[in-house]
Parts: C-alpha cells; structure tokens; sequence
C-alpha cells in the first residue's frame, strides 16, 4: 500500500515531468472511477502536486483568466500517476489530463485495485495529523502532547497506523520503525512514548551530546521520520512507473517487512506484522508467530521431471508422485492427521516407496464403498 514516500515521490514524479508541459481541455474520468467528476476546463493550464502523509494534492491552474481547480488523493492499495501516451492509456487508468502536444499525452491516475480515491478542493483530510515527512517537528509535538488519547492504550504496532498522530506510515514502515528502534510490536505504545517523553525532559545532557544521541540511537518518533526519508533518498526514480528496478531497489532497502527469518502476527485490525524476537505482553492470545521462509531457486541442471498422464496410471497402477517443495512439506508436517474430505469414490490407492527392511505386505487394490465411506468419516447410506 502507497504510504508517505510513495505519496512524495508521486508528486516529484507529477513536477519533473510535467514542469514544463501545458495542458488543454477537460479531464476525463472513467466509468468506474471511485471519485467524482471534474467541473474543470481551459484553453491552457498547468499541473503542479504536492504531499502530505497519505495524501497528494493535484493543482490545475490555467494560463490564462479563470479559477483554479484542486484535488486531493489517497492512493489506497495500488494508486500510482503515468505519464503515457493519449492514444493508449494504461488500462486502469481512472482520471486523465491531456497535453497540448502533437500527439497529445495523458497524465493518468492508475489504479488497478480500485481503492484509491480523489475529491474535489485543496483542503486536506482535517482528521489527519502532521506529516512525518514533511513537519517532523508538528509530528512530534501533536504526539507527545497527546499521550493521554485512548488510541495510546493499544500495542505500539496498531497506534502506528493511526493517521491522526502517525499521518503517513503504514504496513511496511511501520515494521522497519519498530525492527530499527527494537521495539516488541505488541508492547503498549503509551508506555513506550512516556519513556521517551521523560527522558527528553529530565535529560541532563548538554546540547552536542544530546545531538550525538539523536543520531546513534534514533527514537521512535525520530525513526517515524528518518525512515521515512531513507525510501525517498534510495533514488528519486525508485517509483516512477517507467522504471523496471523499482522493486527490486525498493526490496533490497527493506530489513524487516517481508524479509526471510523474520517472524509474523496479525493484530487486532487483521493485518501483518513482522518482526524479530518477542512480540510482547500484549500479543494477541491464541496465534502462533510465522516465519517467512526463503523461496529456493531452482536448480537449472535439475532433471525436469517425467509427465504421466492419466492413461498411464491406469495401465501401472499408480505412479510415484513427484518431489513436494519444502513450503509445502513443511505445512503438511503442522497439518494434524485425521480423516481427509474429499470424493472417495472410484479412486484406488496408491502404494508409496517401501520404507522399511520388512518385505512389503500386499496392499488391497479395492475397497468396497461402505469401507471407504467409514474410513473417511462419511456419513452412513440412509
């Protein structure tokens, strides 16, 4: 999900390279665009965007008399802007602005998933805080001053996602924040901000050392930001949709989120969360961590492995069934033993590899239908 890097990067991406672009007409919005028309038009306009956590204001603003036109956009889980040819346009791309070039382009709001959102005016969501980004010092200080608010008495992990202190971080940035300051995700989050709140205000360290602190031991709040800014400083191209290293980029940048090793919990609004170590006193009851396992590559001087087709089995009476990867083998080493679900029905049982010195007792090819039926837990024929 797009979060306040992606959100900057998106309104850099939108004042490169449509700084020096003029655009003419209407916007076109498509069919199933989850915003509402754009009463807009002109001869000649510019478009200009900036940021603010979770959101991207879009600035058309005409050469020549006439009012201005703004609107304000989440992104939701996979909005993004192109920059694309007018007569091919992506294919879910859900509000256009043409160029006045010959042939035209399209500056395109592109949402696969259809989450993303825009409305019409400049005002931004009044319920969001500060930007993390953008007013670090506003972000602190509306978080520090608030400690009191039920939102606090949550795990660290959950009130991260609040956008009314925490205006831009979200799945992702949150489990890099929390790895970084070694912080158990699931330990009370008003306990761990008047922590930090007492030690800013009965330190006794004079001004260098408290600077030489701040930045070899980040805090919290400090990390809500600097992380944050590591993304954007990775490369000014790490999102642009033109690029194909993008991911890759972005993937080696992360430590945490998705990482192999690191384990995993859901929380109480039903969304992951990784980290390393213990989650904490106040992890939900009843869940066991996951881990995330590394995906091999396959071999390439691996034999491919021999096709049967059905007709086969029919004519040797079973086939050995191909090597399971190891993902898979491991669920199936949690999974418990127990009748399986399924049509009993016509199939014959198959005869694995022989696993002992003993000889192999003669396995029954048949079974009637009541026997499989009780051996699978069916219920009986009426």
């Amino acid at each position: 999900m797009p979060e306040c890097p992606e959100l900057h990067l998106a309104g850099r991406y939108i004042n490169e390279t449509c700084g020096g672009l003029v655009f003419e007409g209407g916007v076109q919005r498509s069919a199933v665009g989850r915003g509402p028309e754009v009463p807009f038009s002109s001869e000649a306009y510019k478009v200009t965007a900036a940021s603010r956590g979770k959101e991207l204001r879009l600035t058309l603003e005409p050469l020549g008399p006439g009012p201005s036109q703004a609107l304000v956009f989440r992104f939701g889980m996979s909005g993004s802007f192109r920059l694309c040819d007018a007569s091919s346009p992506p294919r879910h791309a859900h509000l256009r602005f043409f160029t006045r070039e010959s042939p035209p382009r399209a500056l395109c709001f592109v949402d696969p998933r259809r989450f993303g959102t825009w409305r019409l005016g400049e005002a931004w969501q009044p319920d969001r805080g500060p930007c993390v980004l953008l007013e670090y010092p506003a972000f602190r200080e509306n978080v520090l001053s608030n400690l009191e608010d039920a939102a606090f008495d949550k795990p660290v992990c959950e009130a991260l996602l609040n956008q009314k202190y925490f205006n831009g971080i979200g799945n992702y940035l949150r489990a890099e924040i929390l790895y970084r300051a070694k912080i158990p995700p699931f330990e009370k989050a008003r306990t761990v901000l008047e922590a930090l709140k007492h030690r800013e205000q009965n330190s006794s360290l004079t001004l260098s050392k408290k600077l030489k602190l701040k930045r070899d031991n980040p805090d919290l709040l400090e990390l809500c930001h600097t992380v944050p800014m590591e993304v954007v400083a990775v490369d000014k191209n790490l999102f642009d949709p033109s690029d194909s290293d993008n991911y890759a980029a972005f993937k080696n940048w992360l430590q945490c989120y998705l990482v192999p090793g690191m384990s995993s919990l859901r929380d109480r609004n039903n969304r992951t969360i990784w980290f390393q170590g213990e989650p904490g006193p106040m992890a939900p009851k009843g869940q066991k961590s996951r881990k995330k396992h590394a995906h091999l590559k396959a071999d390439p001087e691996a034999p491919t492995p021999m096709v049967t087709t059905r007709a086969s089995k029919r004519r040797s009476g079973g086939a050995e069934e191909p090597p399971k990867p190891a993902v898979k083998e491991e669920e199936e080493k949690a999974a418990p033993d127990g009748p399986r679900k399924g049509r009993a029905r016509g199939k014959k049982k198959v005869a694995a590899a022989p696993t002992l010195s003993e000889p192999d007792a003669p396995v029954r090819a048949k079974r009637n239908r009541t026997s499989a039926r009780r051996g699978r837990g069916a219920a009986p024929a009426v």
